[in-house]
């Protein structure tokens, strides 16, 4: 079983989780009842990847009993404001096959409606109340804009997951997380997110750094970067449709790296985002109609 964390309203969630962002609706099912079957316990979507439904598939085809698997999804901008969001769990919730999710966040912060987002925040927290999700956060917040939410809403967010890999690893956004008791979260775990760029020769897989502890170890580079993200208190949520490497990921419990080590990596930082800047994330560039459940 995979080693847990537990979240500022004292929920236990696995630290090692699954993803699906980009995984096509007709393979998300076997992938996500593959993870499942090799000790996966946190399957994490989103609305916005129109794969929950298939999650849900998946989730019924791993044979596990509902308390057993953690479910985390996401409501998109599109669905922004008090009622909307009320609404976007419900069609969230159906296209899964649950009455419950367990960890509900908000996708990106939309800081030119910031009013909707906090409206939408403020139904997470209705929704967490009423028990309907378990735990609710945010998704690609930066301090600043962090800030203004806690300014106006009552519950802190149990989980920020932010782009966190070797080549960035967003420092200070992680210490604003710490400082409020915010579990970091981190999506493109091990920076497969910089190869698509199409400059191999800075891929993470590659860098000799990181190749030098895994050959020390005997473990591959993405088995050290995942180690690398356990060991430093975060979540990462790798994702993969090969079997082979679903497996791989998730072998990451019967080795460790040593304080140096793990220096080595920090030092790798280059400051230098993958996916987009969330302060681009408007309505107007990235607005999608999420279907009904």
């Amino acid at each position: 079983m995979s080693m847990t964390v537990t979240l500022n309203n004292g929920v236990e969630m696995p630290a090692l989780g699954f993803g699906v962002f980009q995984t096509p609706p007709e393979t998300t099912a076997a992938s996500v009842a593959e993870a499942l079957r090799v000790g996966y316990r946190l399957i994490d979507t989103a609305a916005s990847y129109f794969n929950e439904r298939e999650v849900g598939e998946g989730i019924r085809r791993s044979g596990l009993d509902r308390p057993e698997v953690f479910i985390e999804t996401k409501i998109w901008i599109s669905d922004y404001g008090y009622d909307e969001t009320l609404h976007a769990f419900d069609k969230s919730a159906g296209k899964l096959g649950v009455d419950q999710i367990d960890l509900l966040l908000l996708h990106q912060p939309v800081p030119t409606q910031f009013d909707k987002t906090v409206g939408a925040y403020k139904a997470l927290e209705t929704l967490l109340a009423d028990g309907r999700v378990r735990a609710i956060g945010v998704s690609n917040f930066m301090p600043g804009v962090l800030s203004k939410l806690l300014e106006e809403t009552s519950v802190v967010p149990a989980v920020n997951q932010v782009e966190v890999h070797p080549y960035f690893s967003q420092p200070a956004v992680q210490a604003a997380n710490a400082e409020q008791g915010i579990l970091t979260q981190a999506w493109s775990p091990m920076g497969g997110i910089t190869s698509y760029r199409g400059d191999s020769s800075r891929s993470t897989f590659n860098d000799p750094v990181i190749g030098e502890i895994a050959a020390a170890h005997g473990k591959t580079p993405a088995q050290v970067m995942l180690r690398w993200h356990l060991q430093e208190g975060r979540c990462a949520i790798p994702k993969s449709v090969r079997p082979e490497r679903i497996a791989s990921n998730f072998d990451v419990f019967d080795f460790e790296l040593t304080t140096a080590q793990l220096a080595a990596i920090d030092g790798l930082d280059t400051g230098v985002r993958g996916g987009p800047d969330p302060e681009t994330v408007t309505p107007e560039a990235f607005g999608r109609d999420i279907p009904e459940a």
